[in-house]
């Protein structure tokens, strides 16, 4: 490969992690919040509302809520009885505990945005799927295809790596 595509590289890399990251942002400002709403005003939660409960079913995703439901519920019976406010059980008890695996979750989430930001760069959203297509397969350079997957692949591990550390560290147990 010659010393030009390495700028185009570098560009397309940035482009591809900038696509990821305010996703990813966005969707966790959103998502957290809204999961653990989800979550709480589940029936016998502590902030029981089945009809809004039912109204945020049919637009979240389940995966934060997924993480709050492997929390015992003894754990928020203590702190019920300790008496504890709704906030700072999910503040103090919730989010703590479920946390590891909230983060797996989110790990999951970007890796899957890689391989999404890959697939909208191919129909021109710019990032390592737009220089694959317009400088890999469209001008028949096999060794710029080569070169970006390698770095997705890179990505991804570096992904899968830096979130199982997170979420190990994270864990209590």
């Amino acid at each position: 490969m010659s010393n030009d595509m390495i700028p185009l590289l570098t560009k397309a890399l940035g482009e591809t992690v900038y696509m990821v990251a305010v996703s990813m942002a966005i969707a966790s400002a959103l998502g957290i919040p809204l999961g653990v709403l989800l979550y709480t005003t589940d029936k016998g939660q502590i902030l029981e509302s089945p009809t809004l409960n039912k109204v945020i079913g049919t637009v979240v995703n389940r995966q934060v809520e997924t993480s709050l439901k492997e929390v015992p519920y003894g754990l928020i019976e203590a702190a019920l009885s300790m008496g504890a406010t709704p906030m700072q059980i999910i503040s103090r008890v919730l989010l703590p505990e479920s946390m590891p695996s909230i983060v797996a979750q989110l790990t999951t989430v970007v890796i899957s945005l890689v391989g999404e930001s890959a697939m909208a760069g191919a129909i021109g959203g710019g990032g390592l799927g737009d220089l694959a297509i317009r400088y890999g397969y469209q001008r028949f350079r096999p060794e710029v295809m080569i070169a970006t997957v390698i770095i997705l692949i890179v990505l991804v591990q570096a992904v899968q790596f830096v979130g199982n550390t997170i979420a190990k560290h994270l864990d209590k147990k």
